[in-house]
Protein backbone atom coordinates (compact mmCIF):
# COMPACT_ATOMS: atom_id res chain seq x y z
CA UNK A 1 0.00 0.00 0.00
CA UNK A 2 2.81 2.46 0.90
CA UNK A 3 4.67 1.63 -2.31
CA UNK A 4 1.50 2.23 -4.35
CA UNK A 5 0.94 5.60 -2.62
CA UNK A 6 4.56 6.68 -3.20
CA UNK A 7 4.35 5.56 -6.82
CA UNK A 8 1.10 7.47 -7.30
CA UNK A 9 2.66 10.60 -5.76
CA UNK A 10 5.67 10.35 -8.08
CA UNK A 11 3.42 9.91 -11.14
CA UNK A 12 1.30 12.88 -10.02
CA UNK A 13 4.40 15.06 -9.49
CA UNK A 14 5.80 14.12 -12.89
CA UNK A 15 2.52 14.84 -14.64
CA UNK A 16 2.24 18.24 -12.94
CA UNK A 17 5.85 19.06 -13.86
CA UNK A 18 5.32 17.88 -17.43
CA UNK A 19 2.13 19.91 -17.69
CA UNK A 20 3.88 23.01 -16.36
CA UNK A 21 6.65 22.60 -18.90
CA UNK A 22 4.15 22.07 -21.69
CA UNK A 23 2.16 25.15 -20.78
CA UNK A 24 5.20 27.40 -20.52
CA UNK A 25 6.58 26.29 -23.87
CA UNK A 26 3.18 26.60 -25.54
CA UNK A 27 3.15 30.31 -24.73
CA UNK A 28 6.13 30.78 -27.03
CA UNK A 29 8.54 31.84 -24.28
CA UNK A 30 10.60 29.26 -22.49
CA UNK A 31 11.81 29.63 -18.94
CA UNK A 32 15.42 29.74 -20.12
CA UNK A 33 14.81 32.68 -22.48
CA UNK A 34 13.04 34.58 -19.67
CA UNK A 35 16.05 34.03 -17.43
CA UNK A 36 18.36 35.46 -20.08
CA UNK A 37 16.36 38.70 -20.15
CA UNK A 38 17.05 39.41 -16.48
CA UNK A 39 20.55 40.47 -15.50
CA UNK A 40 21.89 39.49 -12.08
CA UNK A 41 22.32 42.32 -9.58
CA UNK A 42 25.20 44.52 -10.71
CA UNK A 43 25.46 43.19 -14.25
CA UNK A 44 25.19 45.83 -16.95
CA UNK A 45 22.81 44.31 -19.51
CA UNK A 46 24.21 43.39 -22.93
CA UNK A 47 21.49 45.63 -24.38
CA UNK A 48 22.79 48.72 -22.52
CA UNK A 49 23.15 51.74 -24.83
CA UNK A 50 26.19 53.99 -24.49
CA UNK A 51 26.32 57.72 -25.19
CA UNK A 52 29.22 60.10 -25.74
CA UNK A 53 30.28 62.41 -22.91
CA UNK A 54 33.01 64.97 -23.49
CA UNK A 55 34.88 67.75 -21.79
CA UNK A 56 35.97 70.39 -24.34
CA UNK A 57 39.74 70.56 -24.59
CA UNK A 58 40.02 67.44 -22.47
CA UNK A 59 38.56 64.07 -23.35
CA UNK A 60 35.63 62.11 -24.72
CA UNK A 61 34.28 58.80 -23.44
CA UNK A 62 31.24 56.58 -23.90
CA UNK A 63 29.14 56.05 -20.77
CA UNK A 64 25.96 54.05 -20.11
CA UNK A 65 22.88 55.95 -21.23
CA UNK A 66 20.46 56.98 -18.49
CA UNK A 67 22.85 56.78 -15.54
CA UNK A 68 22.81 59.65 -13.03
CA UNK A 69 25.63 62.16 -13.54
CA UNK A 70 27.38 64.32 -10.94
CA UNK A 71 30.42 66.57 -11.38
CA UNK A 72 32.74 67.76 -8.64
CA UNK A 73 35.74 69.78 -9.82
CA UNK A 74 37.34 67.91 -12.70
CA UNK A 75 35.75 64.56 -11.84
CA UNK A 76 32.47 63.39 -13.35
CA UNK A 77 30.70 60.33 -11.97
CA UNK A 78 27.94 58.25 -13.56
CA UNK A 79 25.98 55.89 -11.30
CA UNK A 80 23.24 53.31 -11.47
CA UNK A 81 22.55 51.50 -8.18
CA UNK A 82 25.97 50.20 -7.06
CA UNK A 83 27.56 50.50 -10.55
CA UNK A 84 29.80 53.53 -11.04
CA UNK A 85 31.93 55.06 -13.78
CA UNK A 86 34.05 58.08 -12.88
CA UNK A 87 36.42 60.12 -15.01
CA UNK A 88 38.72 62.88 -13.87
CA UNK A 89 41.91 64.63 -14.93
CA UNK A 90 44.81 66.33 -13.20
CA UNK A 91 48.26 67.57 -14.16
CA UNK A 92 50.93 64.91 -13.83
CA UNK A 93 53.57 62.70 -15.37
CA UNK A 94 52.80 59.42 -17.10
CA UNK A 95 52.17 56.76 -14.45
CA UNK A 96 54.04 53.47 -14.25
CA UNK A 97 53.16 50.40 -12.19
CA UNK A 98 55.95 51.40 -9.77
CA UNK A 99 54.67 54.96 -9.28
CA UNK A 100 51.10 53.68 -8.84
CA UNK A 101 52.22 51.12 -6.23
CA UNK A 102 54.25 53.80 -4.41
CA UNK A 103 51.69 56.64 -4.50
CA UNK A 104 48.21 55.68 -5.62
CA UNK A 105 47.87 52.35 -3.79
CA UNK A 106 48.76 53.77 -0.33
CA UNK A 107 46.32 56.65 -0.90
CA UNK A 108 43.58 54.20 -1.87
CA UNK A 109 44.36 52.04 1.16
CA UNK A 110 43.88 55.09 3.44
CA UNK A 111 40.75 56.46 1.78
CA UNK A 112 38.76 53.52 0.39
CA UNK A 113 36.72 51.45 2.89
CA UNK A 114 37.43 47.73 2.59
CA UNK A 115 40.36 48.23 0.19
CA UNK A 116 42.06 44.98 -0.87
CA UNK A 117 44.62 45.26 -3.67
CA UNK A 118 44.35 42.88 -6.59
CA UNK A 119 46.83 43.65 -9.37
CA UNK A 120 48.65 46.59 -10.92
CA UNK A 121 49.30 46.09 -14.65
CA UNK A 122 49.98 48.10 -17.79
CA UNK A 123 47.53 47.60 -20.66
CA UNK A 124 47.31 49.25 -24.07
CA UNK A 125 44.19 51.34 -24.69
CA UNK A 126 43.50 53.56 -27.72
CA UNK A 127 44.43 56.69 -25.70
CA UNK A 128 47.87 55.26 -24.79
CA UNK A 129 49.34 52.87 -22.23
CA UNK A 130 47.20 52.73 -19.08
CA UNK A 131 48.20 51.51 -15.66
CA UNK A 132 45.27 49.45 -14.36
CA UNK A 133 44.84 48.95 -10.63
CA UNK A 134 42.32 46.23 -9.74
CA UNK A 135 41.02 46.08 -6.19
CA UNK A 136 38.11 45.23 -3.94
CA UNK A 137 36.29 47.91 -1.94
CA UNK A 138 33.15 48.46 0.10
CA UNK A 139 30.43 50.66 -1.38
CA UNK A 140 29.14 53.77 0.34
CA UNK A 141 25.97 53.09 2.30
CA UNK A 142 22.77 53.19 0.25
CA UNK A 143 20.94 56.40 1.17
CA UNK A 144 17.65 54.56 1.72
CA UNK A 145 18.57 51.14 3.11
CA UNK A 146 22.02 51.81 4.55
CA UNK A 147 23.19 48.65 2.77
CA UNK A 148 26.82 48.32 1.69
CA UNK A 149 28.11 45.82 -0.85
CA UNK A 150 31.53 44.49 -1.82
CA UNK A 151 32.71 46.05 -5.08
CA UNK A 152 35.12 44.99 -7.80
CA UNK A 153 36.98 48.08 -9.01
CA UNK A 154 39.34 48.83 -11.89
CA UNK A 155 41.17 52.15 -12.03
CA UNK A 156 42.82 53.17 -15.34
CA UNK A 157 45.46 55.93 -15.25
CA UNK A 158 46.54 57.19 -18.67
CA UNK A 159 48.60 60.29 -19.49
CA UNK A 160 48.95 62.70 -22.37
CA UNK A 161 50.87 66.00 -22.62
CA UNK A 162 51.28 66.51 -18.87
CA UNK A 163 47.73 65.48 -17.94
CA UNK A 164 46.69 62.21 -16.28
CA UNK A 165 43.17 60.91 -16.75
CA UNK A 166 41.75 58.46 -14.24
CA UNK A 167 38.86 56.27 -15.35
CA UNK A 168 37.39 54.15 -12.57
CA UNK A 169 34.73 51.49 -13.09
CA UNK A 170 33.12 49.56 -10.24
CA UNK A 171 30.30 47.08 -9.73
CA UNK A 172 29.11 44.63 -7.09
CA UNK A 173 31.60 41.80 -6.57
CA UNK A 174 31.08 38.99 -9.07
CA UNK A 175 29.19 41.06 -11.65
CA UNK A 176 29.91 40.20 -15.27
CA UNK A 177 30.70 43.61 -16.74
CA UNK A 178 33.80 42.77 -18.77
CA UNK A 179 32.27 43.83 -22.09
CA UNK A 180 30.69 47.03 -20.74
CA UNK A 181 33.89 48.04 -18.93
CA UNK A 182 35.87 47.39 -22.13
CA UNK A 183 33.44 49.57 -24.12
CA UNK A 184 33.86 52.40 -21.61
CA UNK A 185 37.62 52.28 -21.11
CA UNK A 186 38.48 51.65 -24.78
CA UNK A 187 36.29 54.57 -25.88
CA UNK A 188 38.32 57.14 -23.93
CA UNK A 189 40.12 59.61 -26.22
CA UNK A 190 41.96 62.87 -25.66
CA UNK A 191 40.34 65.84 -27.40
CA UNK A 192 41.95 69.08 -28.62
Amino acid sequence: MIRRTVAAAIVLALSVATGACSSSSSSGTSASSKAQDVSPAGDIPDTQAFVAYSVPGGYAIKVPEGWARATLGTETTFTNHFNTVSVGTMPGAAPTPATVRAGVVPALRRSVPGFVLGRVDTVPVPAGAAVVTSYRAESPADSVTGKRVALDVQRYDVAHAGTVATITVSAPHGSDNVDAWRTITRSFTWTP
